[in-house]
């Protein structure tokens, strides 16, 4: 039997070893966002502008509308390998980044200017995070603040809020602890699961942006909503590290280019749609409860007390949480 030289042998080895490379990668990327829906039309205008600029080395293939399940489901198909990565909540990621929970502190925010300040210096820092705990982020754009929503009574006061039946994510504990810092006891229900919640009225009560309000039809059953952004919150585009660096460092660099891009121009979007969902809201005859300043007061004294519980126990580093402090203090001071 003929052999090839031990030289020619590296050789021809190292040849399809850079075929292999040439080939690249297809991201397969979850979400529960709808097909047609913004969201997915700029993340595959993004995929499409990647595999151009790579010839076809870097390709995604998506999964839209929750065909893969909820997040927890995504994530853990993401960890046994099935799927890449994920178009989610952040929150869903918190054991990866713990300090994503900075943009979930409660009654912190006044208003979008404040919140818009705060991210040009805070999502560098949440990026990097994330990469530590082993997940790239590609883009974040914002869900919006978070109000209650109540089917049933109006809510203006904390001791009203206990007396409903509040609705929070399954598999979510980190929203779990913020409700009992407020005294309630959570119904835990995936989201596919809250419409049907609300008209049936397993719960009454729910805590959403106004685009997913409007996005998810729960707003057919609000009555009430009070005038009181909670918290905010953000989606974000991740890929697995693992999967993520068996690309070219310069493909990887067209990648987070290109998808960068897509999600400037998605929050842009969600940030107008929120704004616009508001008055959306209210021309449906939805009635904006105006909590009194008695009531604003022990709302803001028992989220204080939520925030400061979460530095101490270490789940939120301090040095992020006076960083955020500081910035808004200057920006309040000039405006």
């Amino acid at each position: 039997m003929f052999k090839f030289p031990r030289q020619i042998s590296i050789l021809i080895t190292l040849f399809f070893l850079s075929v292999g490379t040439v080939q690249g990668k297809t991201f397969k990327i979850a979400t529960l966002s709808p097909e047609g829906s913004d969201w997915m039309q700029k993340m595959r205008a993004g995929a499409k502008e990647i595999k151009q600029k790579t010839n076809g080395r870097v390709k995604f293939k998506f999964y839209p509308g929750g065909v893969m399940g909820n997040d927890q489901s995504v994530l853990r198909k993401i960890r046994i390998g099935q799927l890449h990565g994920g178009a989610m909540g952040g929150s869903s990621l918190i054991k990866a980044n713990p300090n994503y929970s900075i943009y979930g502190l409660l009654l912190t925010y006044n208003n979008q200017a404040e919140i818009n300040m705060v991210r040009k210096s805070i999502d560098p820092i949440i990026k990097k995070g994330f990469e530590k705990g082993g997940y790239i982020i590609l883009g974040m754009a914002e869900s919006g603040f978070v109000y209650t929503m109540s089917s049933k009574q109006a809510i203006a006061s904390v001791n009203t809020l206990t007396q409903q039946k509040v609705w929070t994510p399954s598999n979510d504990k980190s929203a779990q602890k913020t409700l009992k810092s407020f005294g309630v006891t959570a119904i835990p229900l995936p989201f596919g699961d809250v419409l049907a919640g609300l008209q049936t009225g397993l719960i009454d009560t729910v805590a959403i942006s106004p685009i997913g309000a409007i996005a998810l039809q729960w707003y057919t059953q609000i009555k009430y909503i009070t005038d009181m952004p909670l918290l905010y919150s953000l989606g974000i585009l991740t890929i697995n590290s693992k999967s993520f660096n068996k690309i070219k460092d310069s493909d990887q660099k067209i990648v987070r280019e290109v998808m960068q891009k897509a999600f400037l121009a998605i929050d842009a979007t969600n940030k107008k749609n929120n704004q616009e969902a508001l008055h959306v809201l209210k021309k449906s005859g939805i009635q904006f409860i105006q909590p009194s300043a008695t009531d604003k007061a022990q709302w803001q004294a028992l989220a204080d007390q939520a925030n400061k519980k979460l530095v101490q126990s270490g789940q939120l580093d301090k040095k992020l949480a006076q960083q955020v402090k500081t910035l808004l203090s200057d920006y309040r001071k000039t405006h």
